[in-house]
């Protein structure tokens, strides 16, 4: 990345704005914004979080926040209530409330001398998602907004549910965010107050995750912030940025196809769970650059040739070897002036009772499978986000545990843009069963590397809203469509379509062992006509000066796999430990530590456990907070338990302590 530091207009900081909400509610925000901003008005642009400013988002709005104000945008990075340095209490994700206060930033904002009256919103994933509610929400100063690896269904495309299947990051992430909301805010802001706003927090910490697992259908409780429900409702510009190695990558074909009330256009590159500008795997890109020209054309009115843009800019993968981790993804850019696209065409392949995938409806057959538990261990994480092994890695295992129609070797390159859809015909022997299907690309030394996948809960097949049982042994017909890519088979490869009955840890199993029957499939391909070289270039990535912070503890990650031998419980073992730094301004040493543990029988699905534990750690001098959190799950026919801990230590005395139980049913999973 290019380290700019010499800006149009130069920049002053503000570490701690307080912005009093409606209710009294005091919420500190900080703000970059050009010097003479007063003389001469600029636009705002809020990024809206709970991920701690002081902190916690630091070292990436360091990058960011500057570089915008030095050219002419007043940033305002703002703490949500109940987190980092604001005042009040959080009860949940998306709330009313949260978007409500969102509004009346925006208001704050638009009223200042120094602002040109003119708001943007941005952000990637939490921010991500509030700024298309927020603009759903049409604040009248609100004209453009720019939303990074989030979504536009919270049912359908989070963290909590896939395909009606209950997501193991639902408890991943809330056990995240409990660790997160446990740390007090930084007393060389808030004063001798921070001990008694801390333990308020704690008291009234909400334990998300079993939240979350009450609503286990799509009801009102996910539509509400899901913008799908009124694409047109939004009259916001709205840039749209994904990753192919993020969850989140489905709701940017959507939403620029879905808005149609304002200018929409949608970018994905090969990136996971990260800004553009600082993105892995390689390549990066002047997100900044591409930002500016978002903001100057939407907020200031200048020409910057946006709204020619392609609707869609898409990094088109090159096959390769699989592998858990990639510094680099070769591959090309490609664009398309319209989506849908018409320059995108569909290839049908046909199952066969031979295992085969091909050219041509087959006759009907009965192929069998029934996986074991453990199928799965090797997708990788349902988000990777951590810049640790979080990939999916070779896939022959599971394979192996799946039932596989592999296709011939390629005569020319396939390129595969958009998401396959898959038609079976099948039956399942239980009456709550699940299916997980993954599009392998098998390379000649037979290496399989997942192009992309999909999971479905059968009782979910004909509505996500109103599940039924499934009749055992009867057929039913069901589609799948498997998440969007865009990804360049070589000639020689194979396409291998894998079928399992279970993907453990990603989602969790059926209550009883299932054996599923299929009868006949189809497979459809998105395709595009092969090219070469790049159809769009974008500028080098460029950013603000880094973070200045000394390093306390080095970061380090590791994914393991351990199986006992007496018992053959498999577990999948997750330590990723973020390190810990001292800021060299303000002298906070913050330090973070994530566990994780995922075990599972193959031969038991009620066997099945996931168990936590974080600790964060904040100092400055003679003054330190550490929290432990921890949380368990697991399940019986009926029912899920789900537990949790907090255990909160200042200068290592502890000082609160908070447990949670849960048990709550199992509602068709």
């Amino acid at each position: 990345m290019k380290t700019v530091t010499d800006f149009p207009r130069k920049v002053v900081e503000f570490p701690d704005i307080g912005i009093v909400m409606p209710d009294g509610c005091r919420l500190s925000a900080r703000v970059w914004m050009p010097k003479d901003a007063e003389a001469e008005p600029v636009p705002a642009i809020l990024e809206h979080l709970p991920y701690r400013k002081r902190d916690g988002t630091t070292a990436r709005d360091s990058l960011t926040h500057p570089y915008l104000a030095g050219h002419g945008y007043a940033c305002l990075r703002v703490d949500m209530r109940g987190n980092g340095d604001s005042e009040g209490l959080m009860a949940d994700e998306y709330t009313q409330q949260e978007l409500s206060d969102a509004c009346a930033v925006i208001a704050w904002a638009a009223a200042q001398p120094w602002c040109s009256g003119d708001v943007g919103m941005m952000g990637i994933s939490w921010g991500g998602f509030n700024a298309l509610q927020v603009a759903a929400l049409q604040p009248p100063a609100l004209k453009a907004i720019i939303t990074l690896c989030s979504t536009d269904d919270r049912y359908a495309d989070d963290i909590h549910y896939k395909g009606g299947l209950l997501l193991n990051e639902n408890q991943g992430w809330g056990a995240t965010m409990l660790s997160y909301s446990s740390r007090p805010p930084d007393p060389a802001l808030v004063g001798e107050n921070w001990r008694s706003m801390w333990l308020a927090r704690l008291d009234n910490e909400p334990f998300l995750p079993a939240l979350w697992l009450e609503h286990q259908t799509r009801d009102a409780y996910w539509k509400h912030g899901s913008v799908c429900e009124d694409y047109s409702a939004i009259k916001a510009a709205t840039l749209a940025v994904g990753g192919w190695g993020d969850a989140y990558k489905n709701a940017v074909s959507r939403l620029v196809r879905g808005i149609q009330n304002a200018p929409a256009k949608g970018i994905i590159g090969p990136w996971i769970h990260k800004y553009p500008h600082f993105a892995v795997p390689e390549p990066a890109i002047g997100f900044l650059q591409e930002a500016l020209r978002w903001w100057d054309r939407w907020l200031k009115g200048r020409a910057t040739g946006v709204e020619d843009d392609p609707a869609m800019r898409l990094y088109l993968m090159d096959s390769v070897p699989p592998r858990d981790w990639y510094d680099e993804r070769p591959g090309r850019w490609i664009a398309e002036p319209d989506w849908p696209s018409p320059a995108i065409a569909t290839r049908d392949l046909f199952l066969d009772g031979s295992g085969g995938l091909a050219d041509g409806a087959r006759p009907g057959f009965e192929a069998t499978i029934a996986s074991p538990q453990d199928c799965g261990l090797f997708g990788g994480e349902y988000c990777a986000i951590w810049l640790g092994p979080d990939l999916p890695g070779d896939q022959r295992e599971d394979d192996a545990r799946s039932l596989c129609f592999d296709g011939q070797p390629a005569d020319t390159a396939i390129d595969i843009v958009g998401a396959p859809v898959v038609s079976l015909s099948l039956s399942a022997d239980r009456p709550r069963a699940m299916i997980a299907v993954r599009l392998c690309d098998v390379q000649p030394d037979g290496a399989s590397t997942r192009i992309t996948y999909g999971v479905l809960n059968l009782c979910h097949h004909a509505s996500h809203e109103y599940p039924e049982d499934v009749t055992p042994g009867a057929k039913m017909a069901i589609t799948l469509r498997l998440d969007d890519v865009a990804y360049a088979l070589k000639p020689g490869h194979r396409l291998r379509l894998a079928i399992s009955s279970a993907y453990w840890p990603l989602v969790w199993p059926s209550p009883e062992p299932v054996e599923l029957t299929v009868y006949e499939g189809r497979l459809t391909l998105p395709v595009r006509a092969p090219g070469t070289g790049n159809e769009v270039d974008f500028s080098g990535p460029e950013g603000a000066p880094a973070w200045a912070a000394e390093t306390v503890r080095t970061p380090s990650n590791s994914r393991r796999v351990e199986r006992d031998p007496h018992t053959g419980t498999a577990t999948l073992v997750i330590e990723d430990d973020f390190g810990a730094f001292r800021d060299c301004d303000h002298g906070l040493e913050t330090g973070s530590v994530a566990r994780e543990k995922w075990s599972i029988h193959p031969g038991d699905p009620l066997s099945a456990r996931g168990e936590t534990h974080w600790t964060e750690t904040l100092r400055r001098g003679d003054w330190s907070v550490r929290t432990e959190t921890f949380t368990t799950m697991h399940a019986d026919r009926k029912h899920f338990f789900l537990s949790g801990r907090i255990e909160a230590y200042e200068n290592e005395k502890l000082r609160f302590t908070r447990r949670f139980a849960n048990k709550i049913n199992r509602n068709f999973i």
